[in-house]
C-alpha cells in the first residue's frame, strides 16, 4: 500500500447519486452490525446528506486511489477562523483495513494547510471511527455526549436506534 497515490477532487454533479449510496452502503454497515433493528431507509437520509453537502462551507471529494474512486468526505471549510470540521468520511465498502483512509486523511491535511483545528463526531458503538480518529490521525476526544449532555448539533432522532451518545473529537493542527 505504501506506494499506492492517493488523491482528493470535487465531487461534480454526475457523480453525486453514486457519492451518496457509496456513503450510506458505508454507513449502513455499521448499524447493522451493532443493532438489530434498523430504520427504514438508507443511512444517513438522502436529506440529511443533501444538507450536509449543501451547507455554508461545505466541501465533498472524492478519494481517489491510483485514480479510482475508493471513498469521500464532506469538509466545512471556514475560511475566516480556520477551524473547520469533518462533516463526513467514509471507504466504499471493501476498500477498508489497507491503510487508504489514514493517507485520505493525510491528504485532507494537506489539501488545508490552513487549518487550525479539525472537529469530527461520531456515534459512541463506532469503535472503528473511534481508532481510527485516536490512534491513527491524532484526534482527541474532548466531549461526551448523552441524555444528560445533548449535542446541540446532533438531536436525538426518535427513531435512531444509535440514541444520542456520540464523541466529538478534536485535531489541533
Amino acid at each position: 500500500m505504501s506506494d499506492t497515490q492517493i488523491s482528493l477532487v470535487k465531487v461534480d454533479a454526475t457523480d453525486i447519486g453514486d457519492f451518496k449510496k457509496e456513503l450510506q452502503d458505508a454507513f449502513s454497515i455499521a448499524v447493522a452490525e451493532e443493532f438489530e433493528n434498523l430504520p427504514d431507509g438508507p443511512i444517513p437520509s438522502d436529506d440529511d446528506l443533501d444538507h450536509s453537502i449543501n451547507a455554508k462551507g461545505a466541501v465533498a471529494l472524492r478519494i481517489l486511489c491510483d485514480g479510482r474512486k475508493v471513498g469521500g468526505a464532506v469538509v466545512t471549510i471556514n475560511e475566516q477562523t480556520h477551524r473547520n470540521s469533518l462533516d463526513l468520511f467514509f471507504l466504499k465498502v471493501g476498500e477498508e483495513g489497507r491503510g487508504l483512509g489514514h493517507k485520505a486523511w493525510l491528504a485532507l491535511e494537506h489539501r488545508y494547510p490552513k487549518t487550525v483545528a479539525w472537529r469530527t463526531y461520531t456515534p459512541y458503538f463506532e469503535k472503528r471511527n473511534i481508532h481510527f480518529y485516536v490512534n491513527k490521525c491524532g484526534f482527541k476526544i474532548i466531549e461526551f455526549f448523552n441524555d444528560r449532555h445533548t449535542d446541540p448539533n446532533h438531536p436525538a432522532v426518535p427513531d435512531d436506534p444509535a440514541g444520542s451518545e456520540g464523541f466529538l473529537f478534536e485535531k489541533v493542527m
